[in-house]
């Protein structure tokens, strides 16, 4: 088999990794090329490289699932030695010595929660509620009543494990909507392309990218034009049209075209790595949630010791001992977090990511959005706004020879030219041959007739000669941020067609829902001023910032803050990643940068910006139902309180009571999701 000097064949076999084995990835390939007249197989070094370099960083993500198992898989132990523990307490009450051997187990569970209670009364001179469940522990056991000790604990563990279901589950939603990004990336060694892992890339290699094709590192071009759009990066609308000795930077993507760049930036190196390590500095607080709700309970612990110290010569030990069960908010600890990792659930079926809880909560003080214009409240596909025309063609014949010159192109401006023809019902016509200028633009044959369409330099390059108002349009039409598309038959200058932002279609309406719950909106856009100040006026936006450098926009956000506000961005580039981080909530278009869909706390997988109201609804929904939370606690502990002074119950009654209310309290926190899978 004899392969021609060009033809490089990548071999490469991908196997998923099989988790119940926890085996790495395995991937393999070979490089083919003509080698003395034959086919030689060239295995690659770098792959080695690669595959020790996934394999280790499969095994980090296989260490997060493992630790949550291996808790996971305790809390089942400890629920099986309190289960026994449980059956001798039982099995005592008829052979009465058994019930001392249920006393070891017990004591084996509940030693985190002694050991805690211990270190922070004599440490950290602090009362929290693991004395007051410590002290539970123990007066049941000086009182004789394992049984009672055995509820309690089994209790606490089914809370645990309960929430840790809710926590897994919710992950696994989390998992599930996330998808892979490619791994892989192709280089040019001499005459050869060769296909690489992208972590095998190194400085100096040159990497080959085409039209659709999104740029993976910072380099300068060597060979070849392309046109770019870099809105990620800059915030502008329009593309950039760059060949040999530019720049291209990671994240922009390619229109039209063909480059190979020199990498100069690689890895941790990148504009795009440099700011996902400035952001991954950021300490990782815990769930507001689970912090507010041990708060309450470890507030009300003293209270609860006080009121026992209380009963102890009133009512004697047993009662004294029953009002530990009274917590005040202990169970919140299980109820709250529940709530909250329910709702991300249903915010996950209703389409929405939410990668930090938190955000729902704060959500729920939000009176300001700001949303990034380029790529979030428009669309990434232009459409088609004023053609002008030269001499005797119409509007529909230039626009039926430019959707024939393109009909074969899929970058933006000619899917926007194609979408108007079709929009007109205009007659497809064929094209006998072509030739694409990369970063220019397409000269076709069609009907016998030359057509020419691209920008005023590929214009000039063909010698097609542009009238005084042409001109005068073109400046008009930069000037309100459009994109102006030359048009030449034979010739002559047929005419140029104005390509405008698209708008989202459901952006008013999501802006009507905000200003009825009494949010301000703002818009900041790389743009410039005509252009933004058009978009805000047509939504019935009053506060907008035009050309505004990315760097600038969390100083915005951080203004805003200053001024008393409590601030929601909405954007998609890596330009917003650090306006993403500085809001208090951040939210981000899927299919963005992924910088920013790392950033934001929320992500809107469906690019649908209507979700944004839902955002609100869910964020009120979800403080309901925290504030039910806390009425089921505190009902329950007054029942319980009341129970033991008024009906003199004994610690199984004061369990069972207060207990219900925990049952409650669950109930409440999923009855959200209940609803919504009956409904659904």
């Amino acid at each position: 088999m004899i392969l021609g000097d060009s033809l490089i064949i990548s071999v490469y076999d991908y196997n998923e990794r099989k988790r119940k084995k926890k085996m790495p990835w395995l991937y393999a390939s070979a490089t083919a090329r003509r080698a003395g007249g034959g086919l030689q197989i060239n295995p690659w070094g770098r792959w080695l490289t690669w595959w020790r370099h996934r394999a280790a960083q499969d095994a980090a993500a296989d260490g997060h699932a493992d630790d949550h198992r291996r808790q996971e898989q305790t809390i089942d132990r400890d629920l099986i030695i309190c289960s026994v523990s449980g059956a001798l307490a039982v099995a005592g009450l008829i052979v009465p010595p058994l019930k001392f051997l249920s006393v070891p187990g017990l004591l084996y569970v509940a030693a985190p929660t002694l050991r805690d209670a211990y270190r922070e009364l004599y440490r950290e001179r602090e009362v929290s509620m693991a004395m007051v469940y410590s002290l539970l522990i123990l007066g049941t056991m000086g009182l004789g009543r394992f049984v009672a000790s055995s509820i309690s604990v089994g209790l606490r563990l089914l809370g645990q494990k309960l929430l840790m279901q809710t926590e897994r589950t919710s992950k696994q939603s989390l998992l599930d909507i996330l998808g892979e990004q490619p791994r892989t990336i192709w280089v040019q060694q001499g005459e050869m392309e060769l296909q690489i892992p992208f972590e095998a890339l190194r400085l100096g290699d040159v990497v080959i990218t085409q039209a659709g094709d999104t740029v993976p590192v910072d380099g300068t071009i060597v060979f070849g034009l392309a046109s770019i759009d870099q809105h990620v990066l800059t915030g502008e609308s329009l593309p950039v049209e760059k060949g040999p000795g530019d720049e291209v930077y990671a994240a922009t993507v390619m229109l039209s075209g063909k480059i190979g760049f020199r990498v100069e930036k690689a890895g941790q190196d990148t504009v795009a790595a440099q700011i996902g390590e400035v952001l991954s500095r950021t300490a990782d607080f815990s769930s507001a949630v689970q912090l507010r709700a041990q708060a309450i309970g470890d507030r009300s612990a003293p209270y609860v010791l006080a009121l026992s110290a209380v009963t102890l010569p009133v009512l004697g030990p047993v009662s004294a001992v029953s009002l530990l069960t009274a917590s005040f908010g202990y169970d919140l600890r299980i109820t709250a977090p529940t709530s909250a990792l329910n709702f991300l659930r249903l915010a996950s079926r209703q389409g929405l990511l939410i990668k930090d809880g938190r955000a729902l909560e704060i959500l729920q003080q939000v009176d300001t959005v700001v949303f990034d214009k380029t790529g979030t409240l428009t669309l990434a596909q232009p459409h088609v706004g004023e053609i002008t025309t030269c001499g005797e063609i119409t509007e529909d014949q230039l626009l039926t020879y430019a959707a024939a010159a393109e009909h074969r192109q899929l970058h933006p401006i000619a899917l926007a030219i194609l979408h108007e023809a079709k929009r007109r019902g205009l007659p497809a016509l064929d094209m006998e041959d072509a030739a694409y200028e990369v970063g220019y633009g397409i000269k076709v044959r069609v009907a016998g007739r030359t057509i020419r369409v691209g920008s005023a330099r590929y214009m000039a390059l063909e010698e097609i000669a542009i009238p005084p108002f042409i001109q005068d349009r073109q400046r008009l039409g930069q000037a309100r941020g459009n994109t102006v598309v030359y048009v030449a038959v034979d010739d002559q200058l047929g005419g140029t067609m104005e390509l405008q932002a698209t708008t989202r279609p459901e952006v008013r309406r999501m802006i009507r829902a905000l200003r009825r719950r009494h949010v301000s909106v703002y818009v900041i856009s790389g743009d410039q001023e005509a252009p933004t100040r058009k978009l805000a006026d047509e939504l019935g936006v009053d506060h907008y910032m035009a050309e505004t450098l990315p760097e600038h926009k969390a100083a915005i956000i951080e203004r805003l803050q200053r001024e008393g506000k409590t601030v929601c961005f909405v954007g998609d580039g890596i330009n917003d990643a650090i306006a993403l981080k500085q809001a208090n909530v951040s939210v981000s278009l899927r299919g963005a940068a992924g910088v920013a869909t790392d950033t934001a706390q929320i992500i809107l997988p469906d690019q649908n910006l209507q979700q944004v109201d839902q955002l609100f609804d869910l964020a009120a929904g979800l403080r309901a139902n925290m504030r039910n939370n806390v009425v089921i606690t505190v009902i329950s502990s007054l029942l319980t309180v009341g129970a033991v002074y008024i009906w003199h119950v004994g610690v199984v009654g004061s369990l069972v009571i207060y207990n219900l209310g925990l049952a409650s309290g669950v109930t409440n926190a999923t009855l959200p999701l209940l609803r919504q899978q009956a409904e659904g």
